[in-house]
């Protein structure tokens, strides 16, 4: 896959000697979705305003196509569509309007059929002469995802965009994404919720104080990272673990009709026909036995954790 995005050890610091960002490299093919995915003040935010060109780099380098953001920015940044986490909209101006300015910033020639094609892509055709202050929240997202989209940029950020909207909105929102990505759009997200992430990135990155800590395609890093856990169902209540079960660092739920044993997927032997044979060993009785994947936000949870130790 051909990279359309290169950041090489991209580093802002602020007066004050405050790291925003320590050292970030990152890579994007053309139609891929990278999601990344941090903590508040984590970096996110100011990854795509450097990248962008809203604030410049301390030091380190952003090629767009292999246009290089400082030396030829102009060139660099009409190839690339920003939508950012704030609602800011001009609220008395059309739809239309609103998103045919936006083209013509980027010296773009009017073009009503793009016009169009990008509005109702957006379920906002029906809109197009409404004024903005008139529309839902959600909407005024999709205004502002259509005004990035305008003059046809090849890397699309997108800065927690379903930020504030329901989950039908958002849902909608995974569709246009994938859509765009048919399209050999670059997409990198930013975003809070742990599984937009899942259901639509390709590849995975982890931020926290400014730091990539790891950037990997989803399904392998669920594979390296991922444990599983058995939960063994029991007829009674139990008061207390048997000693005899204590090597297995077993966890009880809330109301203790069960037992939690978490093991690695990828070990030799997974322990399960001993812990069963142990347990009845030890007296229980069984009831029923399930197993659980740890999801990504289980990985995201224990990473972060592992960098603030």
């Amino acid at each position: 896959m051909p990279s359309i995005l290169d950041i090489k050890d991209l580093r802002k610091s602020y007066e004050g000697g405050f790291e925003a960002l320590k050292g970030v490299n990152l890579e994007a093919g053309e139609g891929e979705i990278i999601a990344l995915l941090g903590p508040n003040g984590a970096g996110k935010t100011t990854l795509i305003s450097t990248v962008c060109g809203i604030t410049s780099a301390t030091s380190g380098d952003v090629k767009i196509a292999g246009h290089c953001v400082k030396e030829d920015f102009r060139a660099a940044r009409r190839l690339i569509g920003l939508v950012p986490q704030e609602l800011s909209l001009e609220p008395f101006e059309k739809v239309l309007n609103t998103v045919r300015f936006s083209r013509g910033l980027f010296g773009k020639p009017r073009d009503d059929a793009a016009m169009e094609r990008i509005l109702r892509r957006l379920s906002l055709w029906d809109k197009r002469n409404s004024a903005v202050k008139e529309l839902s929240g959600g909407m005024k997202r999709r205004v502002l995802i259509a005004k990035a989209l305008a003059h046809e940029p090849r890397v699309l950020f997108l800065d927690e965009p379903t930020a504030g909207v329901d989950v039908e909105l958002r849902k909608d929102m995974w569709d246009i994404v994938a859509d765009l990505k048919a399209d050999g759009v670059t997409i990198i997200l930013t975003t809070h919720y742990i599984e937009e992430a899942e259901a639509i990135a390709d590849r995975i990155g982890i931020i926290a104080h400014g730091e990539l800590l790891l950037i990997e395609e989803k399904a392998k890093l669920m594979a390296r990272m991922g444990k599983k856990e058995l939960e063994v169902q029991l007829s009674d209540p139990l008061d207390q673990i048997p000693d005899g079960l204590a090597k297995y660092n077993l966890t009880q739920t809330a109301d203790k009709t069960a037992v939690i044993y978490t093991y690695d997927t990828k070990g030799e032997r997974t322990g399960i026909t001993q812990l069963l044979n142990d347990i009845a060993a030890a007296g229980l009785s069984l009831r029923d036995v399930a197993t659980r994947q740890s999801s990504l936000e289980d990985i995201f949870v224990s990473l972060v954790q592992e960098d603030a130790a």
